[in-house]
């Protein structure tokens, strides 16, 4: 099997198990068995209310890939808070994505406005460098994003997804949102960062993002991947979506 760009994002499963007050279905034990069945590493949005993945999760998943799965990466998303760097800072992950999320938003639902958040952001990526931490931002998908976080010091982008994914049901709209996401990677690649793309991408719609650019080197999926593992299980979800990237 060639190596694989799939971040399983977990925070579904920290929200269903704190549900109650058991340690079931473990957040771990299924970040595991996502890495088993081939996943490059995982995902997780720690929010300030701990609303699904808690701060000792970040730390049960660095020492889990740290001590079984030194070729995997965990990568932590969330906004540039003080106490987010400290998170960040004290966990290491492999690469941390900084969003531009209310604390209230349910989800991550537009890239940086790089026009106003510039000072902000360059100061958190810095302190990440610092910590040997890659940086990635999340970005809408515009070609004028890429230079912008060039400018700030970045190492990757994320595109948002999630305009493309919403036209599952009206090819031509989709056909006009790939477009947007594809000329945005196409400049970041030209710029010299490394892309991703994360929101609502399915076994379904990556295939068409990837033959236009086979060069994205991750994607991050919670809840699509989610949905599908209730059907097929999270180990066979996995062999799922990496044939869908033509990975296996």
């Amino acid at each position: 099997m060639t190596s694989s760009r799939l971040s399983v994002n977990v925070n579904a499963i920290a929200m269903l198990r704190n549900r109650r007050d058991l340690p079931w279905p473990s957040v771990t034990g299924l970040a595991a068995i996502a890495m088993d069945a081939g996943a490059k590493g995982i995902t997780v949005h720690p929010r300030p209310d701990e609303r699904h993945i808690r701060k000792t999760d970040v730390f049960d998943l660095a020492e889990l890939i740290e001590s079984r799965y030194a070729n995997k990466e965990l990568c932590l998303e969330g906004y540039p808070t003080d106490d987010f760097l400290k998170l960040v800072e004290d966990a290491r992950p492999d690469q941390v994505l900084f969003v531009p999320d209310d604390p209230d938003q349910t989800t991550s639902d537009h890239g940086w406005q790089f026009d106003k958040d510039t000072s902000q952001l360059a100061d958190a990526i810095a302190a990440a460098k610092d910590w040997a931490v890659t940086v990635s931002l999340f970005c809408d998908p515009d070609p004028e994003a890429p230079a912008r976080a060039v400018a700030l010091g970045a190492e990757r982008i994320e595109i948002y997804t999630g305009p493309y994914g919403a036209c599952y049901d009206d090819p031509a709209a989709a056909e006009r949102e790939l477009g947007k996401v594809v000329a945005t990677a196409e400049k970041a690649q030209a710029l010299g960062l490394g892309v991703n793309a994360g929101h609502d991408l399915t076994v379904e719609n990556i295939p068409a993002l990837l033959a236009r650019a086979p060069f994205i080197r991750e994607m991050s999926i919670g809840h699509g991947f989610t949905a599908d593992a209730l059907i097929h299980g999270f180990a066979q979800s996995v062999v799922r979506f990496r044939q869908a990237m033509g990975e296996v």
